[in-house]
C-alpha cells in the first residue's frame, strides 16, 4: 500500500525533470542573446563615437605615384585607399531603398544617398579616375534623394568623364531613374527595370484608435496643414492637391527618361511610363537600354568610350583597422536589421519606388 502511495509523487516528479531541462535551456539561448546584441551595440557605440570624433572621414582614392598609409590617416582624410594606383573606372554601388536620413545606424548612415552623391563628386575630382560604372540593384527610394544622385552623376559628366550603369536584379523606378543620367545602360535579360511613375502611400489607423480608445486632436495653423494625416479620411480636396503634387514630380521623373532615352519612341513613351515594369530584354527592344550583359560588358563599353583598352574597374580596400571594424559593423547592422526602422505611419512619402 505505501508503495502504491509513492507512485503518484515519482510520476510528478518525473514530469517537472523535462520541465527544468528546457526552462534552463531556454534560459541559455536568451543569455547567449543578450550577448550578442551587448556585443553589437558597444562595438556600434565605439565605432560611432570613433567616427564622430575623426574629421574628414569619405571615400578616397589614393593619388597616382604618392605613398599613402599612415600619413594620410593621421591627417583624417581618408577612410578607404585605393587597391591600385592604375587609371580606371571607379565603381559606385547604389543598394536597396534610396533615401535620406531613414536610417540612424552608425555605420549604415554611409550608405545614404548624400552620402552616395558625395562621393560622385569626389570621384570626379580625381585624376585617375577616367569613368563611373554605377553599380545599381535597388527598386528605388523617395524623389529628393532619388534626385541628388542623378545630379550628381550628372557633375561628374561634367568633367568630360563618361558614366555607364550597370544593372543587377532589380533597376526600377528610382533605380532606374539615376541610370537615365548615365551614358549606357547594361542589364541583363532578366533584370527587372522600369516602373515610371510615382508613387505617395498615406495610411489610415483611425478604426485602430478607435478600438483602443484613443483619439488624436490637431491644433492647426491651416485647414491642410494635417493633409495625409493616418488619423482621419483624406478629404476630396486634400486628394486633388496631393494628386497634384504627384503630377509634378512625375513629370520631372518623364523629362528625365526622356533626355536620357532618346531612342525611346516619343509617342510610345507615354505608354511604357505608366509604371509598368519590363525585363531587361525587353528594355533593349524599346530603348530603355543600350546592350545586355554583366559587368565584363560594361567594362568593355567602358573602354569604347574612353579609348582606354581594357580599362580597370578601381576598388577600394580598408585603410586601417578602424575601417575594418566600420565596414562590418555595417554589414552586421545590415543582417541583423539594426539598421532598419519601423514605418513612420504618420507621414506618407513621396517616392519614385516600385512597391507592390
Amino acid at each position: 500500500m505505501e508503495e502504491n502511495k509513492e507512485n503518484p509523487i515519482q510520476a510528478l516528479l518525473a514530469e517537472e525533470q523535462p520541465k527544468e531541462t528546457k526552462t534552463k535551456k531556454e534560459g541559455r539561448a536568451i543569455k547567449i542573446w543578450l550577448t550578442v546584441l551587448t556585443a553589437v551595440f558597444t562595438l556600434s557605440m565605439i565605432s560611432g563615437l570613433y567616427l564622430a570624433l575623426t574629421p574628414g572621414k569619405t571615400v578616397r582614392l589614393a593619388d597616382s605615384g604618392k605613398e599613402e598609409g599612415a600619413a594620410a590617416a593621421g591627417k583624417g582624410e581618408s577612410l578607404f585607399k585605393k587597391l591600385s594606383a592604375e587609371e580606371g573606372a571607379a565603381v559606385v554601388k547604389i543598394r536597396g531603398i534610396i533615401q535620406e536620413g531613414g536610417d540612424n545606424g552608425f555605420f549604415s548612415k554611409q550608405n545614404s544617398a548624400s552620402a552616395i552623391s558625395r562621393r560622385i563628386r569626389e570621384l570626379a575630382d580625381k585624376k585617375e579616375v577616367k569613368a563611373l560604372l554605377l553599380d545599381i540593384n535597388s527598386p528605388g527610394g523617395t524623389v529628393a534623394a532619388v534626385q541628388d544622385i542623378y545630379n550628381s552623376i550628372l557633375f561628374f559628366k561634367s568633367k568630360n568623364k563618361p558614366v555607364v550603369a550597370l544593372f543587377r536584379d532589380v533597376a526600377a523606378s528610382g533605380g532606374f531613374y539615376v541610370a537615365m543620367a548615365a551614358d549606357k545602360i547594361v542589364a541583363q535579360p532578366g533584370t527587372m527595370t522600369g516602373s515610371i511613375g510615382v508613387i505617395m502611400q498615406a495610411n489610415n489607423i483611425e478604426g485602430l484608435f478607435d478600438k483602443l480608445g484613443i483619439k488624436v486632436t490637431p491644433v492647426k495653423s491651416g485647414k491642410h496643414k494635417d493633409i495625409g494625416s493616418a488619423y482621419r479620411p483624406m478629404t476630396e480636396e486634400e486628394a486633388a492637391l496631393l494628386q497634384e503634387m504627384i503630377n509634378e514630380t512625375y513629370q520631372q521623373f518623364y523629362q528625365a527618361v526622356r533626355q536620357g532615352r532618346p531612342n525611346v519612341e516619343e509617342q510610345m513613351l507615354p505608354i511604357y511610363a505608366d509604371g509598368r515594369v519590363f525585363t531587361g530584354a525587353r528594355a533593349k527592344e524599346i530603348g530603355m537600354i543600350d546592350a545586355l550583359g554583366g559587368e565584363e560588358t560594361a567594362q568593355d563599353i567602358l573602354s569604347e568610350l574612353t579609348g582606354i583598352k581594357d580599362i580597370k574597374l578601381l576598388s577600394v580596400r580598408p585603410n586601417n583597422f578602424m575601417d575594418l571594424i566600420y565596414m562590418s559593423g555595417a554589414s552586421m547592422e545590415n543582417k541583423l536589421g539594426l539598421s532598419s526602422k519601423i514605418e513612420d505611419f504618420t507621414t506618407p512619402k513621396v517616392s519614385y519606388l516600385w512597391t507592390y
